[in-house]
């Protein structure tokens, strides 16, 4: 049985970039390291694949949040001319809860991340799509508020 969502794993061609964007997310690096040979070549089913692997975490988090980022050094990465197409086929985007939605907004383009939409009520949840590395769309979503109970006027 599933207990929790564990990673999403990126490939991106900018390195640097992605590591920014995440960052601004609040995803600091975990580790960093180069992954080859057989082993891995078998395991990706990519022959000849070297690759920087670097996971980013959001410290403090339970239960535990990666984003894992691959920079292809061979083979070259396949572009993905429909990535930014949110009707086609396969993955779509990746969501990430945020308790200030309008902050987060402001603070991402106050260093020029681009929004694909304005802000939006839906399922009792704010939520926007936001350009990501590689033209990939990440959304931000923040719950509404529970309801407090009324109080009742009554006393003892």
């Amino acid at each position: 049985m599933i207990q929790r969502f564990d990673h999403v794993t990126i490939v991106v061609r900018d390195l640097e970039r992605a590591r920014t964007f995440f960052g601004l997310l609040g995803f600091v690096e975990d580790k960093a390291v180069v992954i080859k040979g057989p082993m891995m070549d078998a395991y990706m089913g990519v022959p000849g694949l070297e690759a920087d692997h670097v996971t980013l975490v959001l410290r403090g988090v339970t239960p535990r949040l990666e984003v894992q980022i691959l920079r292809y050094r061979h083979p070259e990465p396949l572009a993905d001319p429909n990535i930014e197409r949110l009707e086609k086929v396969g993955f779509n985007h990746v969501c990430f809860a945020v308790d200030d939605i309008e902050a987060e907004v402001a603070r991402l383009r106050a260093h020029g991340i681009a929004m694909r939409n304005e802000l939006m009520d839906f399922h009792s949840r704010k939520l926007i799509f936001v350009k990501g590395p590689e033209g990939i769309t990440v959304e931000l979503s923040q719950w509404a508020e529970p309801a407090r109970p009324a109080a009742s006027g009554r006393h003892g």
